[in-house]
């Protein structure tokens, strides 16, 4: 089932979450965040207008979708960036699709027009998954992430709605 968010997703959401941040250069952040801060963040995306859906199987979230703003400068309103994090357990199972069928669904109902998402290179089942809903890229930065003591590459890719 998808669903929309709310602040008892929290730690569910963290415990997928923190796999990536702790074991993958597909995160850039290095230290975990709780479940509080993680309430914060999806506040953050619904008082910005934008969604935050869950994939929900017999009450476990198995991943979760969202929409944040891409800048702050108020031309950019009708533009935002898409993250998708699936539990490792159910990769490769059509989760990170149903969830932005849904998401991108509600971005275009809400008058959005781009939608810009930013991969960690290497990433191929990121890379698939955003292509596969007609994005493209669009630029690619050499080594401006640091992580696990190597330097990262971040690919950009968007779609117009």
């Amino acid at each position: 089932m998808i669903r929309l968010a709310n602040a008892d997703d929290a730690a569910a959401i963290c415990a997928i979450y923190n796999r990536y941040v702790l074991n993958t250069t597909i995160s850039f952040e290095d230290t975990t965040v709780r479940a509080p801060a993680m309430a914060e963040r999806i506040a953050a995306v619904f008082a910005a207008g934008l969604p935050w859906y869950v994939c929900e199987e017999d009450d476990v979230i198995l991943g979760y979708a969202y929409a944040s703003p891409w800048r702050t400068r108020h031309a950019y309103r009708f533009s935002v960036e898409i993250s998708a994090y699936i539990s490792p357990e159910r990769k490769q199972s059509g989760i990170g699709s149903q969830l932005y069928v849904h998401l991108i669904d509600d971005l275009q109902q809400r008058g959005m027009h781009s939608v810009i998402a930013g991969i960690s290179l290497p990433n191929p089942a990121s890379v698939a998954l955003h292509e596969k809903f007609g994005m493209t890229k669009v630029a690619h930065f050499k080594e401006v992430g640091f992580k696990f003591g190597r330097w990262i590459d971040v690919g950009y890719w968007e779609k117009q709605l």
